[in-house]
């Protein structure tokens, strides 16, 4: 690869530790709540990955923070192709969002800061900045952002009739589509060494519906994506029962232990067998038979968190990732607040996942949370299963 464009989504993920499950719609929201961007830093350490791997390839980029400061802290001297504060993009008055949209421009003069109390670029930008990488000719557009700027960039690849590939850089709260790094190094390495390209997925949901608890999934677009074993899979929805091992999981909870319950199906049948009403894709904190915070943000599990104190998790079908996707609220301080950390999940979800993964942003954690995994399979039965 010679030559690649790099565009920053900069809010994305913003929405997810404030419990907000993602920022369509709701940046000054995710803003009120406390929330910062942690897309920047994510795109810094996939072009930082690459940068060790080609220090000489040509970066194309859009200006500021979609995507100049971060390959310049990365080592390289990109080449900016657009500026959204020069124009935006197509023309359509798009609000910019977290994954279903384009970032927010950055204040002249800082060099990180995002307001995403007022936004200033749209979705339009995103897709502006791709088409001048398209008439560069790049080898590679690698996107930081969740699906729906995997959606912006697939649509103008599609409309351009371009075979160029592209490759996600993971940074939105929700992401089931199949053209991400599995982390942010993982996309940089990928980007410097792929040989192969092969057709993917791009999915993407409605995330009104998401917030009230339903997942709305459409196939949005195929695409060209650099063939690697660190491209994650799609999410999948396992199948199976999963009343036995509830029923098991209920019959061991301890008096005076604080219970984190992420999303999802399968923790959502214990909080049932609890007598919980689960919030299904957001998180709750119960504690000897009251519920302490329901669909709470990071701010608010901390506040109400005392030890001991369990965090249960199920990994997401296909994909296998129990901490960085779709429960950020349950952030590294979370974690380093719990004792236990109980992974709970069918059988039949695990035959397809084969390894657990973690992207919590923070090394240190998912360091100390990689190797061997007890999980929970049914009422008495467990499967030991490696977080790599």
């Amino acid at each position: 690869m010679k030559s690649l464009g790099v565009v920053v989504n900069p809010i994305a993920g913003m929405g997810g530790r404030v419990g907000l499950k993602g920022t369509d719609g709701n940046v000054a929201e995710a803003r009120r709540r406390g929330a910062e961007p942690r897309a920047p830093d994510r795109a810094r350490t996939a072009l930082s990955a690459l940068h060790r791997r080609r220090p000489d390839c040509t970066v194309y980029t859009a200006a500021a923070v979609m995507g100049e400061y971060a390959a310049r802290e990365a080592g390289y001297e990109p080449e900016v192709v657009y500026d959204p504060r020069e124009g935006n993009g197509d023309g359509n008055p798009e609000s910019a969002s977290d994954d279903d949209g384009g970032p927010a421009a950055e204040p002249d003069g800082a060099t990180d800061a995002v307001d995403p109390a007022d936004p200033g670029t749209t979705a339009a930008d995103t897709r502006a900045a791709v088409r001048a990488f398209l008439d560069r000719d790049v080898d590679l557009v690698l996107f930081v952002g969740g699906d729906g700027t995997a959606v912006d960039v697939a649509e103008v690849l599609e409309a351009d009739g371009a075979e160029t590939p592209m490759l996600g850089v993971p940074a939105g709260v929700k992401i089931y589509s199949s053209v991400f790094g599995v982390t942010p190094a993982d996309a940089g390495r990928i980007a410097a060494e792929f040989d192969r390209i092969a057709d993917r997925e791009v999915n993407d949901i409605d995330e009104d519906a998401y917030r009230e608890g339903e997942v709305r999934s459409e196939l949005r677009a195929i695409v060209p994506v650099p063939v690697a074993p660190d491209v994650q899979s799609g999410k999948q929805v396992a199948s199976g029962s999963v009343d036995s091992l509830a029923a098991g999981f209920a019959r061991e909870v301890e008096s005076d232990r604080t219970y984190v319950f992420g999303p999802g199906s399968t923790v959502g049948a214990i909080e049932s067998e609890l007598g919980i009403d689960p919030s299904p894709l957001g998180v709750d904190v119960w504690r000897d038979g009251d519920v302490l915070a329901r669909d709470a943000s990071e701010s608010e599990i901390l506040d109400v968190l005392e030890s001991p104190a369990t965090i249960v998790v199920s990994p997401i079908g296909g994909q296998g990732f129990i901490f960085g996707r779709g429960n950020h609220q349950i952030s590294p301080a979370v974690i380093d607040r719990a004792d236990e950390i109980e992974v709970v999940a069918s059988g039949t979800k695990l035959d397809g996942i084969g390894a657990l993964r973690v992207d919590t942003d923070d090394e240190d954690v998912d360091d100390a949370l990689r190797g061997w995994q007890q999980v929970r399979t049914g009422r008495f039965t467990t499967r030991l299963v490696k977080v790599v």
